[in-house]
């Protein structure tokens, strides 16, 4: 079998790549040209390609030499709603759109990946390369696990990667278990009679209620929760009023709820739901509470998780990854693909948080390409590897 830290690959054209998709990023479910840059970088490679699942989703099928399992391999494609702030020659020619997630690096890495396997096929099995639209938000995975992708190409265990600014470069940090939150939204108006700011006795105050409210929220996790289950209910928008001397019919808060444990997040939703309920008796203003399930949270196989930590190890050495990192309440749609198989969803380091590359979701955030060939022999590696033990 290949050393798929030997192969070569064309480390001018995926960094140029990468760039490209910056370039033009697009968001979710609007992935057209991203997907179409992909398919045909993957038909270049003589892999044979299917597009539009899931909407604009795209998969590659490198068929090994011999008979054997299906792995797949995933790489999300959309950008974010964000004003790009620094003017790089590879800045973001989309007003208002950006690749602030790395997203545009994972493609490449994936990109990456394939040129080693299809390569150098001397596996036994499949490898599946799924290019994912619509992670942010979106959940593009739950639309292509519904369009049959798993069922389609056979996928007995799946494998994903992200960057994470502030870990050192081509570091690797993985968790068997939990790895991702759970990610709800929360949409909550409050209702009064409204009148005259001289006269509050004669109306509810919906501002007065929206300010408890934001305050009480956050004995959700500071009191009621147990303090080593990490979670967090964040307020992010409080939309109320129209002048300085009228006390508003109406007022919006809306926000999120995250953990990481299936029955702390039912018990969030429990208690935010008795929150806004007394809160409201309280200050005698009507509340509507909408609590919308995002994704749940990304747990990681625990055998495919250690399997990807001596992957990585193998690859960068032991004293650059993490086996047993801790879990972090940022969420990911990649949830959806190991809620129906095994799998693991690892993170490699993107390098230091700088004025010049700032953290992820940020308008200073930009994907270090020097991590494109770790990432990529990584993916090439873990694909071979659990084809070897599946086998």
């Amino acid at each position: 079998m290949t050393d798929p830290a030997s192969g070569t690959l064309d480390l001018a054209r995926l960094p140029a790549t990468r760039r490209d998709l910056h370039a033009h990023p697009e968001l979710a479910f609007d992935e057209h040209r991203t997907a179409g840059v992909i398919a045909d970088y993957l038909r270049g490679l003589g892999i044979e390609v299917t597009t539009g699942i899931g909407g604009t989703g795209v998969v590659g099928v490198i068929v090994g030499g011999r008979p054997g399992p299906t792995v797949g391999l995933r790489a999300d494609m959309d950008a974010l709603p964000i004003v790009e702030e620094l003017p790089r020659e590879h800045a973001s020619t989309v007003q208002g759109v950006m690749h602030a997630c790395g997203h545009d690096g994972h493609c490449a890495i994936l990109l990456g990946a394939a040129e080693l396997l299809s390569t150098a096929p001397d596996f036994a099995g499949t490898v599946v390369l799924v290019f994912q639209p619509a992670e942010e938000g979106g959940a593009g995975a739950a639309a292509m696990i519904a369009d049959g992708v798993l069922e389609k190409f056979g996928i007995l265990e799946i494998y994903g990667l992200h960057n994470i600014p502030g870990i050192p470069a081509g570091h690797f940090a993985v968790r068997p278990g939990t790895q991702l939150a759970s990610f709800d939204d929360l949409d909550i108006v409050l209702r009064a009679t409204g009148g005259h700011a001289m006269a509050p006795h004669l109306t509810g105050d919906v501002i007065v209620a929206g300010s408890a409210l934001v305050t009480e929220l956050q004995t959700v996790v500071a009191r009621r929760l147990d303090p080593l289950v990490p979670a967090v209910v964040s307020i992010t928008q409080f939309t109320a009023g129209t002048t300085n001397n009228v006390l508003p019919p109406t007022a919006r808060l809306r926000g999120t709820a995250r953990c990481l444990e299936a029955a702390a997040r039912t018990e969030i939703e429990k208690l935010v739901r008795q929150i806004c309920e007394s809160v409201a008796a309280a200050h005698g203003v009507e509340v509507e509470l909408t609590y919308e399930h995002r994704y749940p949270c990304t747990v990681n196989d625990p055998v495919a998780a250690a399997r990807s930590a001596r992957v990585a190890a193998g690859l960068v050495g032991p004293d650059r990854v993490d086996p047993n990192c801790a879990g972090i309440l940022a969420a990911e749609d990649f949830a959806f693909f190991l809620n129906e198989i095994p799998g693991a969803y690892a993170f490699i380091g993107n390098g230091p948080i700088t004025a010049e590359s700032g953290p992820v979701h940020n308008p200073a955030y930009d994907f270090n390409d020097a991590i494109i060939e770790p990432g990529a022999r990584y993916l090439a590696a873990i694909a071979r590897q659990a084809l070897a033990d599946l086998a």
